[in-house]
């Protein structure tokens, strides 16, 4: 087996001088988010716990141990450690730390597409905004509605990322994959966030009371208590007002295309998922609030 390494590495190009699966760890999570650093490692350094060897010996026949010694785990589960191990093979393969991308003969589980479960009705989130009392919460709720924001979105963005037009409010947003895109707001919907401005353009617009960035596991506390004040008796998260921005604004006639601009998403193809769209510019715009 080693020496068909050898043999193999011989005839690979090398993007990289790696000798170490943690350099190539390393590499592979160079610029993600922490929160995708900390999950993709452990899914890594635990995949490389049960092989026993580097990533450079892994077979085919040791990856599909792996695959069955995940039975016992819940889908969600399993599809997360295996995207995680696909992706670390498909980078090393990339760069020519691995002869062979043995992640590619590993299929996804299929998941269930639980979406329609997780959109909202509009008047449950009218009705969240509208019971929320307290003026920074209510401006959150609104933002992450309007804008189909992710919540790490969210609680990034500066007052410096806000300009102003005539009639709309346009918000530079820094998302996924470290992509930035430009979401527009009427100024009737970034009313509730005017509020809370103080002065200073560097700062996050929605503050923890210690004065740094408001903490994502907070603004889900806020999400979740506004949802059993309006009586919804389900699990919302911030990322169930997204889904019900791109079902809504599509039942308001939204052009597919506009709303793919808004959300971020890389392709139609996530789009449309929402469907039922109709061709009208800036999805915010078709929204009830």
């Amino acid at each position: 087996m080693k020496d068909l390494v050898k043999v193999q590495e011989q005839n690979t190009v090398k993007a990289t001088n790696a000798t170490q699966d943690s350099q190539v760890i390393n590499m592979w999570l160079y610029g993600r988010s922490p929160r995708t650093v900390k999950e993709y490692r452990r899914n890594a350094l635990e995949f490389l716990s049960f092989v026993g060897a580097p990533l450079r010996c892994t077979t085919v026949e040791t990856l599909q141990e792996y695959v069955n010694s995940l039975s016992g785990l819940g889908l969600p589960s399993i599809r997360a450690k295996l995207s995680a191990v696909k992706s670390l093979f498909s980078y090393a393969h990339r760069v020519g730390y691995v002869p062979f991308n043995v992640g590619a003969v590993v299929e996804l589980p299929k998941e269930k597409d639980t979406l329609a479960e997780r959109i909202l009705p509009e008047s449950d989130v009218i009705r969240m905004i509208a019971l929320e009392q307290n003026k920074r919460n209510k401006a959150i709720l609104v933002l992450l509605y309007a804008g189909g924001l992710r919540v790490s979105e969210l609680v990034n963005i500066t007052w410096n990322d806000v300009s102003y037009a005539s009639e709309s409010v346009y918000l530079t947003v820094y998302g996924k994959g470290n992509k930035t895109r430009y979401i527009t707001l009427a100024q009737a919907q970034f009313a509730p966030i005017q509020g809370l401005y103080e002065g200073q353009g560097n700062d996050h617009i929605f503050r923890s009371q210690k004065g740094g960035a408001l903490d994502q596991s907070q603004v889900n506390r806020i999400v979740k208590r506004s949802a059993k004040r309006a009586g919804i008796d389900k699990p919302v998260s911030p990322h169930w007002l997204r889904h019900a921005h791109a079902s809504h604004s599509l039942d308001h006639n939204c052009p597919v295309h506009v709303l793919q601009s808004t959300l971020g998403h890389s392709s139609l193809t996530a789009t449309s998922r929402y469907t039922h769209a109709r061709p009208k510019e800036g999805s915010g715009s078709y929204l009830a609030i």
